[in-house]
């Protein structure tokens, strides 16, 4: 990938993360990425191609993420790992992290089954510990992650800190 493709991309990312999609004109991302705004055309058509070279690179990235869990064979260690990943988000992918959570509500870009292979291993993780009503505790523990990672973008790192130990005291980890 050009140079100059790589920062369209990645400006149009800070820009639709942080003001949103349809807010974000492509003469705005061009100014900002330094090139013309027919070059952001040759290369995605539009901007509905640029937001969806965007979102390529979001399923390679959650698959990245989520494949150590997916592949761990010890329940309680699939249990740690899914309660520590918000809290190892990198600073500089909170852009990428802040565009998945505004696309959710778009319809066009909701895709629930996105966390599906998450819920099956966590659902399979708790039935292993025995606890009462495995599904409904690994879709739980989704939501509160979801929920930490939020505030973790929103508020930093240092307001939920409290949050990781009483999950880990939580389910006696």
């Amino acid at each position: 990938m050009s140079a100059k493709k790589d920062k369209i991309l990645q400006v149009a990312l800070e820009r639709f993360a942080n003001d949103g999609y349809n807010a974000t004109a492509t003469s705005k991302i061009a100014k900002q990425a330094g090139v013309s705004e027919g070059l952001i055309f040759r290369h995605f058509k539009n901007k509905k191609g640029l937001l969806n070279a965007i979102m390529l690179a979001a399923e390679s990235k959650l698959n990245q993420v989520f494949a150590p869990v997916l592949f761990e064979t010890n329940p309680a260690q699939v249990l740690r790992m899914t309660i520590e990943l918000p809290y190892q988000i990198d600073d500089s992918d909170f852009d990428f992290w802040k565009l998945q959570y505004k696309l959710k509500w778009q319809t066009e870009y909701q895709n629930p089954q996105k966390m599906q292979p998450i819920i099956d291993k966590l659902t399979w993780a708790f039935q292993s510990l025995d606890y009462s009503d495995p599904k409904l505790e690994a879709e739980l523990l989704v939501v509160l992650m979801d929920g930490i990672a939020l505030g973790i973008m929103r508020d930093g790192r240092i307001h939920y800190e409290q949050h990781l130990d009483f999950l880990f005291k939580k389910y006696k980890l």
